[in-house]
């Protein structure tokens, strides 16, 4: 698989998982607050900040029907207006640049999810170096391939979609010649139970798509992340907050900072335990070989003594014949004299 690169990062199976820290609705509508977000995703070590370009009136009408409602079941957001919601989580398009200027200072990737052609067209002025297309707009293939015509790296998340929804995006954004394509499994269920994460799904994604996959999450705590990556996922997305205790439309299922740095590391190690499909000792296993059982002389002995339990037995370290070899040795006379410590080899018999 190839490595893509996303503002000079390099993103891929041979690298560091690209941890990808979406603020969505978490500023709560204040620009110093989302600036603060910032900067602990910087100081957690993740490589990129994401934000949503939308307003209420990009996303939905203002209009009170029953289809433009959420269910009152809804965990988080019950019965409540969709164009309250997007009005309420969305990311002033002025903080943008303030936003990913900070960013770029501290060292992040910045970029976001466009909605609708404005949003891309604004982002493009802002230089952004990849997109992301939200799952609920994965049907929207006139979106996905405006994304992708901008020729930067298109992130596809795959919430609620069939292979055919998913196959259909991909092919989208190919038909641009665009190649540089992410698809990320995905449970769009805020938060998502772990159980229905069907991470086994990416490997399967990865092989039948041609393309690099990873995971946006939004199960509680990091638990599913670092198993995606032992399945293969390059790129993992978490929503973050300051504290959840301080609320917003998304703080219950996202991380705070130290949980962040804690995913950061952890995906990391996990990364790079993956290793290599060999089995055998490893480099790090050298020393241990010397202190594996070989079989030893364990009193001194003359020659013409014979071999016996009292004077040779298995022990650490190795050098002498392997444990399995006593009973062709036990009974035979010793050739030569031999101190106790001594390694058995053929020669001494």
């Amino acid at each position: 698989m190839s490595t893509i690169e996303i503002g000079g990062v390099p993103v891929g199976p041979d690298h560091q998982p690209f941890v990808i820290a979406e603020m969505s609705g978490n500023h709560n509508g204040d620009l110093e607050r989302a600036k603060d977000i910032v900067r602990a995703i910087a100081e957690s070590g993740a490589q990129a900040l994401k934000l949503q370009t939308y307003t209420a009136e990009t996303m939905t009408l203002d209009v009170d029907l029953p289809a433009f409602r959420l269910p009152a079941e809804h965990e988080l957001w019950s019965d409540a207006r969709l164009y309250d919601l997007y009005h309420e989580a969305h990311t002033p398009w002025e903080w943008h640049g303030p936003l990913f200027e900070l960013a770029a200072s501290l060292g992040l990737v910045a970029f976001s999810s466009a909605f609708d052609r404005t949003a891309i067209d604004f982002l493009e002025g802002l230089k952004v170096p990849a997109y992301k297309v939200a799952s609920n707009e994965i049907g929207d293939l006139p979106l996905v391939r405006g994304m992708a015509e901008t020729g930067k790296p298109i992130i596809i998340s795959t919430g609620s979609a069939t292979l055919t929804d998913i196959d259909a995006a991909v092919r989208a954004a190919r038909s641009t010649g665009n190649e540089q394509i992410i698809v990320l499994s995905c449970t769009a269920s805020y938060p998502a139970p772990p159980e229905q994460s069907n991470l086994r799904a990416i490997p399967v994604l990865r092989d039948a798509l041609g393309v690099q996959v990873g995971l946006s999450d939004h199960t509680m705590g990091i638990g599913a992340a670092i198993a995606a990556v032992a399945l293969g996922a390059t790129v993992i997305e978490k929503h973050v907050t300051l504290k959840r205790i301080d609320g917003g439309v998304d703080s219950a299922f996202s991380l705070e900072p130290g949980e962040l740095e804690l995913l950061v590391e952890s995906t990391r190690i996990a990364q790079l335990a993956l290793g290599e499909p060999v089995i055998g000792p490893k480099q790090a296993e050298q020393n241990v070989l010397r202190f594996r059982r070989s079989l030893h002389v364990t009193q001194d002995v003359k020659a013409g003594d014979v071999v016996g339990p009292g004077n040779v037995r298995s022990i650490r370290p190795a050098g002498g014949l392997a444990p399995d070899a006593f009973t062709q040795v036990e009974g035979r006379p010793f050739r030569t004299d031999a101190k106790a410590g001594t390694p058995l080899t053929w020669d001494l018999l």
